[in-house]
């Protein structure tokens, strides 16, 4: 507890001894359930913050909100406090493993899309409190194409996709990358697949959803990597403990280390989080 209070204070004066910086917002999402999109999520943060970059967490999975489950954390706030007003912005920030950020969603997002103008007005403002604290904030949304899902990915600018090389996580992937290109919001997708038996698979299950982006909507995929099929996966889910605290030397862990070395490579223009929530207020409103 003693170290979850001076990671906060930090968190909130840290503004005061650093220069102005712009925070990337992402979202991380699949077609289906069950292709490791959230144990990918953490552990991507993981990978980036070892490199020096400080990340936010933000539970964004309507239906089944499970960070603080897979990192043995229970969050004792949530999205719902500060909705309520019961807790500002930096009391729902939740501190895990390896000093690893996040906030719960809980329940709260039900009662997100029923916000009025004024409540949601509160929210934008709240949230807009971390523009500068974080290099990066990534949304963990549900999968699939529920409306809270479609509205956070296209109030991002970024989106990465996790798909598996099973058919139907295939199909799924596409069939949410048409819905989301056709809506005609300006979304960069990058693509990663897991649980590949090797780089073989891996880069046949990508190729096949590029040619038919490509072909069908016009669109360039790029590929982050890919991530190898690895027992300890499974392993680290039971032990409620992150895959890259639990088992660091792992296969698993070494392709999200590449694909978070790929992703730092890209420069990547954005407008933070004042398009973002901007965006937010227009989808939401």
């Amino acid at each position: 507890m003693n170290d979850q209070a001076e990671a906060l204070r930090h968190l909130v004066h840290s503004q005061d001894s650093q220069e102005a910086k712009t925070t990337r917002v992402l979202t991380v999402t699949s077609g289906k359930g069950g292709v490791g999109k959230s144990n990918f999520t953490l552990n991507f943060a993981m990978a980036l913050q070892k490199r020096g970059y400080s990340v936010l967490v933000f539970d964004a999975d309507v239906s089944f909100a499970n960070i603080d489950v897979l990192l043995g954390t229970p969050a004792k706030y949530n999205l719902l406090h500060l909705l309520k007003g019961e807790k500002t912005i930096w009391e729902i920030i939740q501190v895990g493993p390896d000093n690893l950020q996040y906030i719960a969603g809980g329940s709260g997002f039900q009662d997100l899309v029923r916000l009025s103008e004024q409540e949601l007005e509160y929210f934008a403002a709240q949230i807009g409190k971390l523009n500068g604290h974080f290099d990066f904030i990534l949304f963990d949304t549900g999968a699939g194409l529920s409306k809270e899902t479609v509205r956070f990915i296209t109030a991002a600018e970024e989106t990465i996709v996790v798909t598996t090389p099973e058919p139907t996580s295939i199909t799924d992937a596409y069939a949410l990358i048409k819905m989301l290109k056709s809506m005609g919001h300006d979304i960069s997708f990058r693509l990663v697949v897991n649980r590949v038996t090797d780089d073989k698979e891996g880069k046949q299950t990508a190729d096949n959803i590029r040619q038919v982006a490509d072909k069908y909507l016009g669109l360039q995929l790029p590929v982050l990597g890919f991530i190898p099929d690895d027992a300890n996966v499974s392993k680290a889910v039971k032990k409620q403990t992150a895959l890259s605290v639990a088992y660091p030397d792992t296969a698993a862990v070494r392709g999200i280390d590449r694909i978070a070395a790929n992703f730092l490579m890209e420069q990547q223009e954005t407008g933070g989080m004042t398009n973002f929530f901007q965006r937010i207020k227009k989808l939401w409103g």
